[in-house]
């Protein structure tokens, strides 16, 4: 009987641990080596940084669903200013004040108005991708007018002895750290938590609960549009629709990482561990040569066992 509550616990964990197991004795030669796990680490650096803001507002049950296209509207109007002739810091700055604007504004929608954050969210998912599609003309923007030492950023890193860690990878450590110790260290941390515990019991013990969402949200909104900077370094371009998968799998990553808490909450720390599953799957799945579609049923099973096998346990402490 001991055993149950150990495996409702560290279920995710040891799920995480027999796929890896799986890939390593079906992709031995390439799975488990260095440059393997150093490229899966910077192709999740921008789901990292996304799903570590989704973080923050999931922290209070609501979530966002505009991330992706504020990633990639972010990308167009940074790539839009290289081809104005801005400086790479006017840009980028431009850029992550207009995640941090769109963030706001959902802030108010959600914490202000009151509208629930899947309409709020999803009106503006479609006003920030038409916004991108407008600004660029609906086309990728790339070629000479993105400045070399922009691109260069996402494929240089750090020399750690023989192994050269991607700049990608050290912002997405960075971030995850960042909101690390603005939930589990701060004051404004653990009203997020009361929030999401009982918004009544919250509001009525003096906690401001309309700031605290303009502020969350915020949040949320930079980290998308960082993560659409990194993603347009990455690939030295920006398109409309580059930022389009982030939201599912960010939600995703969240879910999956609640599984590991006994109450359910979300912490950023598991919610990289559910961005891991996520990425090692479809990493090692690709090498396997699965097929696409194939690899979406079983990351949605897999989504879906993990949230119904904690469900079902919050329903027989309850």
């Amino acid at each position: 009987m001991r055993a149950l509550p150990i495996l409702r616990r560290f279920g995710t964990l040891i799920g995480f641990a027999l796929i890896v197991a799986f890939l390593w004795w079906r992709l031995p030669d390439t799975f488990m080596t260095a440059r393997n796990w150093l490229n899966i680490t910077q192709q999740l650096s921008m789901l990292t940084v996304v799903a570590a803001g989704m973080t923050v507002v999931m922290v209070m049950n609501d979530f966002d669903l505009s991330v992706g296209s504020m990633a990639s509207l972010a990308g167009i109007v940074a790539a839009m200013l290289f081809s104005l002739g801005y400086p790479i810091w006017a840009a980028v700055g431009v850029a992550l004040l207009a995640g941090l604007a769109g963030g706001l504004f959902n802030g108010v929608l959600v914490g202000v108005i009151g509208i629930l954050p899947f309409v709020a969210t999803l009106a503006t998912m479609t006003m920030f991708s038409g916004a991108a599609f407008i600004v660029s003309g609906g086309k990728t923007i790339s070629g000479r007018v993105i400045p070399e030492a922009f691109g260069n950023f996402a494929r240089q890193g750090l020399e750690i002895g023989p192994v050269t860690v991607p700049n990608l990878s050290m912002v997405a450590v960075a971030v995850v750290a960042l909101v690390w110790v603005l939930l589990e260290q701060t004051t404004f941390g653990r009203r997020l938590y009361a929030i999401g515990g009982n918004l009544e019991a919250a509001h009525l013990s003096g906690v401001p609960v309309r700031r605290f969402k303009l502020i969350a949200f915020s949040l949320t909104g930079l980290s998308a549009a960082l993560a659409g900077l990194l993603y347009a370094s990455r690939v030295a371009s920006a398109n409309p629709t580059q930022g389009s998968g982030l939201m599912l799998n960010a939600i995703a990553a969240v879910f999956l990482g609640m599984t590991m808490s006994e109450e359910g909450e979300p912490r950023v720390l598991a919610t990289v561990l559910g961005v891991l599953i996520l990425g090692v799957l479809d990493n090692g799945l690709t090498q396997m040569n699965v097929d696409s579609y194939v690899r979406q049923i079983l990351v949605g099973s897999i989504i879906l066992v993990a949230v119904s096998v904690s469900a079902l346990s919050r329903s027989r402490r309850s």
